[in-house]
């Protein structure tokens, strides 16, 4: 019985050890935003997952879902402004499905035609992985223009 005591201790011990350890990004990556919001004297509404977003034309056509192919064209930036990664003016179809999770939670605020700006918490985007240019924990900030959905 005391071996089993001592090993759930055990246990319990490194788990409590381990999560001591990690940094709290959900609070790092809203100041960030809130920053952002406020360097640029932007008027954003939020979700409860942590994405903000400012919709400057929530356009007139149709409004896409998860199962949507949506073409958009869009400039990704990450909060000190430098472009990671932009499209053509004709932007770039994909399904919706296929991509980070700022993006399918995002991309349904607006309908066709619509535009604005995402602004995505590390947790919704890459998270803890680094990708091409953009570094781990990364707030990603999206000009988005949704040209259609299909």
């Amino acid at each position: 019985m005391k071996k089993v005591s001592f090993l759930v201790i055990t246990c319990i011990s490194i788990l409590l050890i381990s999560n001591c350890n990690k940094t709290d990004y959900s609070e790092i990556d809203e100041e960030i935003i809130q920053q952002y919001i406020s360097d640029n004297n932007l008027s954003a509404q939020s979700t409860g997952s942590g994405l903000h977003y400012v919709i400057e034309n929530p356009g007139t056509g149709d409004t896409p879902n998860l199962n949507s192919t949506v073409t958009v064209a869009y400039t990704g930036r990450l909060s000190d402004g430098t472009i990671f990664d932009e499209s053509d003016p004709n932007g770039i179809s994909f399904p919706l499905s296929g991509v980070i999770h700022g993006w399918q939670q995002g991309i349904p605020l607006f309908k066709e035609g619509g535009s604005g700006i995402l602004l995505i918490p590390s947790a919704l985007g890459y998270g803890s992985q680094a990708v091409g240019s953009i570094p781990s924990n990364s707030v990603l900030i999206f000009d988005v223009h949704l040209l259609d959905v299909d």
